[in-house]
């Protein structure tokens, strides 16, 4: 099928990298910046360096994806492409926008003649060789129209249509809240293991979990990966950012009455690396840096004043 792809961050650009390679979709990738442009170009996708020619190159019905922070960026896309295309054209936004937005979102685009999908999207860095995992939701005819790059970008049964707009950002939102509780019991029980009195190499422990063990998992590969780099992840600042998902998940445990006692408290355990370095929260910051590609601070930076 055809497809442009807006906004080649970290995993957008592996996105089009990956429908590129399968050799079945025609890919127009377009940017802010012309750089990340000439990066895919060169390895097959085709060039759009403004918003205007991405959906010139397109034909109808356009599926366009974008993959920019969430937030008013997210909004400001969707709004332009909304003025450059065409009734019954498909606008996919696949970033960790709250639910609440793309319910929002997909009544303005759907009063413009347009359809859209909200697209939680998993699989960080390593998208590109083992594929995402894709949490769709919104209008059922532009998810069978898509399906096809959906196919290519997931891994089998890595992809799945999970009800109105809103669904698949709201179920990635619950998939973020239970990332960061997993990530916290993992880092508490290196803490300790890192404390005690014997000397032990957490790298091994690492692999020796994930063989046949119940609390095996691909976030214990990342983590014996980051201790293979740093034994005891002494040049990693035990500071850990929050996107808003695990908020979001908080908060929607509130609405419902759900007593989410660990996903909440490992947000405020978030809150709490900001003030002060634990190594649970090395291993967290870690971690985020191995699936995600997020941005490690060295231990030696200085925590910001406390106001």
């Amino acid at each position: 099928m055809e497809i442009g792809i807006y906004g080649l961050g970290r995993m957008g650009a592996n996105m089009v990298r990956r429908l590129v390679r399968s050799g079945e979709h025609r890919v127009v990738a377009g940017n802010r910046s012309p750089g990340p442009v000439d990066e895919v170009v060169s390895e097959g996708a085709e060039g759009a360096y403004s918003m205007e020619e991405l959906v010139e190159k397109l034909e109808t019905p356009r599926v366009i994806w974008v993959m920019v922070p969430a937030g008013d960026v997210t909004e400001q896309a969707l709004l332009k492409f909304a003025d450059l295309m065409d009734e019954g054209d498909i606008l996919i936004d696949g970033g960790n926008s709250y639910f609440r937005d793309s319910v929002r979102r997909a009544q303005m685009l759907k009063e413009r003649g347009l359809r859209f999908l909200d697209a939680g999207t998993s699989g960080g860095v390593w998208g590109l060789e083992v594929g995402y995992c894709l949490m769709v939701g919104g209008d059922s005819g532009a998810y069978e129209h898509v399906e096809p790059a959906l196919k290519t970008l997931a891994p089998e049964n890595g992809y799945a249509y999970l009800g109105e707009a809103g669904a698949g950002h709201f179920v990635k939102m619950i998939h973020n809240g239970v990332e960061y509780g997993m990530m916290q019991a993992y880092a508490e029980g290196f803490e300790i293991l890192e404390k005690s009195q014997y000397d032990f190499d957490l790298r091994a422990i690492s692999s020796l979990w994930n063989q046949g063990s119940v609390v095996r998992s691909w976030l214990l590969e990342l983590a014996e990966s980051a201790f293979e780099k740093d034994g005891h992840l002494e040049s990693i600042r035990g500071y850990a950012e929050d996107s808003g998902e695990g908020r979001w998940t908080v908060l929607e445990a509130i609405n419902e009455d759900v007593p989410a006692n660990v996903i909440a408290g490992s947000l405020f355990a978030r809150f709490a690396s900001r003030q002060d370095d634990s190594f649970a929260m090395k291993v967290i910051a870690a971690l985020r840096g191995e699936f995600g590609g997020h941005a490690v601070q060295e231990a030696s930076t200085k925590y910001p004043e406390q106001k």
